[in-house]
């Protein structure tokens, strides 16, 4: 325990109140002196002594025990120190650090151990924060960090506010080599129908020859490329549907590989949709047509072209031209030059009429199939001579008419497959809708899907896909009804824009997919389909571990399944069929973007606090010694620790220098003394 004193103040009056007092006071004093009044130098002397009383001065002893030098150990358990020997070289040189440390006087230590397997990557700057906390920094002789030296949280002001040495071990071995891929373009998203360009550059330090590299699109392998090492490969991906395109890179490992956890690389393009271009055809005139073009004309991302071919070209009613308000059908510019801009192409109560020749309908059987989308609306034409049937388009057309047409009342019903289909799974009140008053009969194909059925059980919705294309028809033409409201009318927007999004491929809305979404820390997965789904998907982990997820079935299609997970990067789901891609955090994390152990992230740090870097595997576990305050801190094979010295009070004492007594006895004595004067 140590003894120390010092003199302080306690002033009776506030330090103002005191100053005032004592400026009037010698204010007063010195104009006695400058009148030569006698008794001018003891009435000095009366307000020395009361200045000095109210300054109140006292002896101040103190007790202080004093407190022992900190050192701070910080421990990378990040995932980078699982490569190798790292995690061996590591747990050794804690051994050695505490029983080196251990040896030295009035020093304790504090380890703090710092994961890192976020996409934050390793924070041990925050760490040390965090730690120290609760401690003065002037009680922290050093800080020392097991590291591999990737530390990405680096000080701004290059380690000053750090206040003590920094002194870091460095796993792993000097000159390390590990390839890995760099994300270099990323344009996050694009448009669908166009092409997202990335790049991507292979590191590998020392190798300039070419590198193969692997290439997956949602799953689904592409042609191999072959890069040069070290410089930036642009690719373009073409985007084919909304949402998000995932492009999976992989390149070959390299001579001496530390990890082949940074050959992989993940880039997210999001697919955005232009403005969408519909081409509406419409024949014979009635109440249903403005049903469809106000569908269409509600939403502001569609762009409507609608024809009404009221009577064929060769019909003359004698109509003078100047109260025609009507244009010729642009049918080469539609069928030919722009049919491939539209997106979505709908017939709505249409019979051939001598508008259309028959390359026409082969020309857009041909988009069809191309990839494109057909709607049909079929009235009582469908049934009839003349009516698309009868036409190039009867092949890819989902049903066969049999030449009836029922006049009569029914309320549409969902099939078996319609409560499954996401077209129509999510419609509310099967069965309790408002009725519809004509149906065509027909016959649904082979490889189609009847969602929905009508009088006497006949198809009414049925869905069928050609080659590359989507085609959908609905054998009624009185849907309108729903829209007005009809017998309580029924969800003809929500049936007819779910079944215009499914001709245009929309991820939400295939009947047969597989799906998966990180959401906080659980893997959902959902696996959809109009048969029994599998039992179970198999999940990829970051690292490639794989796991059996059980799939539990739903009654809407869909079964799903659910898990944990913890690392970020990404996670491949199998269903042995499909395959969906799922994010945790980054799609490149930090943490994996560099693997070889440096020491040259931490040494502009170590070298402004006083401190050293070395590498474990060469130099080892340095000797510790005690340094002064201003003293060099490092030096072959010894690491110095900033002696502080700090204590802390445990007792105080004050004791007045000038006891009230005699403070009074030395006033009234001045003030006798300046009244004697002033009486001679």
């Amino acid at each position: 325990m140590n003894v120390t004193a010092s003199i302080m103040l306690a002033p009776l009056l506030p330090w103002p109140w005191l100053a005032g007092l004592a400026a009037v006071a010698l204010a007063v004093v010195a104009l006695a002196l400058i009148r030569r009044a006698r008794g001018a130098w003891w009435r000095l002397g009366t307000v020395a002594v009361l200045v000095l009383a109210l300054l109140d001065p006292r002896l101040v002893t103190e007790q202080r025990q004093p407190l022992s030098d900190l050192v701070l150990v910080v421990v990378d358990d990040s995932a980078s120190q699982r490569i190798g020997d790292r995690r061996a070289q590591t747990e050794k040189a804690l051994g050695e650090l505490r029983d080196k440390l251990g040896r030295q006087p009035n020093l304790d230590i504090r380890v703090e151990r710092v994961g890192g397997d976020g996409e934050d990557g390793t924070r041990l700057f925050a760490a040390v924060d965090r730690a120290l906390a609760d401690v003065p920094r002037r009680r922290v002789a050093a800080v020392v960090m097991i590291t591999d030296g990737r530390v990405h949280d680096l000080p701004t002001d290059g380690g000053a506010s750090l206040g003590t040495p920094l002194h870091a071990l460095i796993t792993g071995h000097p000159g390390e080599r590990d390839r890995r891929l760099v994300a270099t373009r990323n344009p996050g998203y694009a448009l669908v129908g166009k092409t997202a360009s990335i790049g991507f550059r292979v590191d590998d330090p020392g190798y300039d020859g070419p590198v193969a590299v692997s290439l997956l699109v949602d799953g689904r392998p592409q042609p191999a490329l072959s890069v040069p090492a070290n410089h930036e490969t642009q690719v373009e991906i073409p985007v084919t549907h909304a949402g998000a395109t995932v492009v999976e890179l992989e390149t070959e490992a390299g001579d001496d590989e530390l990890s082949l956890a940074n050959n992989r690389l993940a880039i997210g393009v999001s697919g955005v949709r232009d403005r969408l271009k519909v081409l509406l055809v419409s024949g014979e005139p009635h109440a249903g047509e403005r049903t469809w073009r106000n569908l269409l004309k509600a939403d502001p991302a569609v762009d409507l072209v609608h024809f009404t071919i009221l009577r064929p070209p060769e019909k003359d009613d004698r109509t003078p031209i100047r109260e025609l308000a009507l244009i010729t059908f642009p049918v080469r510019e539609l069928f030919e030059e722009r049919l491939n801009d539209f997106d979505l192409v709908v017939f709505d109560r249409y019979r051939r009429r001598g508008v259309l020749a028959g390359a026409y309908y082969q020309a857009l059987a041909a988009y069809v199939k191309r990839g494109g989308a057909l709607l049909v609306a079929s009235g009582a034409e469908f049934a009839e001579p003349g009516g698309l049937y009868d036409t190039p388009l009867a092949p890819i057309l989902p049903t066969e008419p049999t030449g009836r047409v029922l006049e009569q009342g029914f309320v549409p019903h969902l099939t078996d497959l319609g409560r499954r289909h996401p077209v129509t799974a999510a419609l509310i009140g099967n069965g309790h809708w408002g009725e519809w008053l004509r149906q065509v009969a027909a016959v649904p194909r082979r490889d189609t899907v009847t969602l929905m059925s009508g009088a006497d059980g006949l198809p009414l919705l049925v869905l069928g896909k050609v080659g590359e294309g989507r085609v959908a028809q609905l054998l009624s033409d009185t849907i309108w009804l729903w829209a007005r409201g009809y017998d309580g009318g029924g969800p003809h927007d929500e049936v007819l824009r779910r079944l215009a999004h499914w001709l245009m491929k929309e991820p939400e809305l295939e009947e047969d997919s597989l799906s998966a979404e990180i959401k906080g820390n659980r893997l959902e997965v959902v696996r959809r389909s109009l048969a029994p789904p599998p039992p179970a998907v198999t999940v990829t982990d970051p690292d490639g571990t794989r796991t059996t997820l059980p799939l539990s079935p739903l009654p809407d299609g869909r079964a799903s399944a659910a898990a944990t997970v913890e690392r970020p990067g990404l996670y491949r789901i199998d269903d042995g069929e499909r395959v969906a891609i799922a994010a945790v955090g980054s799609l490149a994390p930090l943490e994996e973007s560099e693997l070889a152990a440096t020491a040259a992230t931490l040494a502009p740090v170590a070298t402004a606090s006083g401190g050293s870097v070395r590498f474990l595997a060469e130099d080892g576990v340095p000797d510790f010694r005690k340094v002064g305050e201003s003293r060099t801190a490092s030096g072959r094979g010894w690491a110095g620790l900033v002696g502080r010295g700090d204590s802390t009070v445990s007792g105080v004492r004050e004791t007045p220098l000038l006891p009230s007594l005699a403070l009074m006895a030395l006033a009234l004595g001045a003030l006798a003394a300046a009244w004697t004067r002033e009486g001679r």
